[in-house]
């Protein structure tokens, strides 16, 4: 293990447990079977998509770097019991091929507008992860119709959500630092193209350096319900996470008036990866909120 992490610095070397840790929760993840799956061609390139159950349809968008059963193996079982539930997976991720398409969470939310309409999905509720979070927030402004309620897990809709460490992660960050990661054995098992591995890597480290910003505007004018869950210690600026609950109409004093129908959640002593394996408590969020 000490060979492994040998040149990194910290942050390099909590990135590769934290994979780890995720990669973990792939294998203890999910044992049913999709009813539906394969390639959907979508703005020049092809999005690979899952669906399980019956019921109303809820849309799940993973992390960066990982693929459906990594972010949300867990969750499915029990969401698809009641839902039917469509899990995605964006460019280069999983079993979607690599592009050259330059990677932006305005042509990711695209994507998914694609994929829905493709199924015939004229709307849903839609749970993002991270990256997928930041990817909802955009789907929810550029197509408000599509999504019912939304469900933004330890994300935010720009850069400055983030503490600083978080940002300046990926700075000095190679292609080459996850060759002998976690993430590069589950890319292995499932990439149609395993040749790609350290393109899409740069690509992802390309697309984390630039700054986006969704408009805080358009959060306010937001009117589905949204569902911020959120780590205590996840890497979001909590002073920020607050001020978008209070652009969602939250913060007020529900005694005095009425209650918002946005909600927010900090769950205690978690961290960014954490989070994601608290699945009966994401679960109980995600019940009392859908319902």
């Amino acid at each position: 293990m000490k060979k492994l992490f040998k040149g990194f610095n910290i942050q390099k070397s909590v990135f590769i447990f934290a994979a780890f840790f995720l990669t973990v929760l792939q294998f203890k993840g999910q044992q049913s079977q999709p009813v539906d799956s394969g390639y959907i061609p979508v703005n020049g390139i092809k999005v690979y998509y899952e669906v399980y159950g019956k019921g109303k349809p809820i849309v799940l968008l993973h992390g960066a770097f990982y693929n459906i059963n990594m972010n949300w193996g867990q969750l499915i079982p029990e969401l698809s019991k009641t839902r039917k539930v469509i899990a995605i997976e964006f460019q280069g991720h999983g079993h979607s091929p690599f592009s050259d398409r330059k990677l932006d969470i305005v042509t990711l939310a695209s994507d998914v507008e694609g994929v829905m309409s493709y199924l015939k999905v004229d709307s849903a509720d839609v749970a993002g992860f991270s990256m997928g979070g930041s990817v909802a927030y955009q789907l929810a402004i550029q197509n408000p119709k599509r999504v019912r309620k939304l469900v933004i897990i330890s994300s935010t809709y720009k850069t400055s959500g983030w503490l600083p460490v978080v940002n300046g992660g990926f700075k000095d960050f190679k292609p080459d630092f996850f060759d002998k990661t976690p993430l590069k054995a589950a890319y292995d098992s499932i990439a149609p193209d395993k040749t790609k591995w350290r393109k899409f890597i740069q690509q992802m480290i390309d697309f984390a350096a630039v700054p986006f910003d969704c408009g805080d505007s358009n959060i306010a004018k937001m009117t589905m319900p949204v569902l911020l869950i959120s780590g205590d210690n996840d890497g979001l600026d909590k002073i920020e996470l607050m001020k978008t609950y209070q652009l969602l109409g939250g913060g007020v004093s529900a005694d005095l008036g009425k209650m918002p129908k946005s909600h927010l959640a900090v769950v205690p002593s978690q961290g960014h990866v954490s989070l994601m394996m608290q699945t009966k408590t994401i679960l109980n969020y995600l019940d009392d909120f859908l319902k």
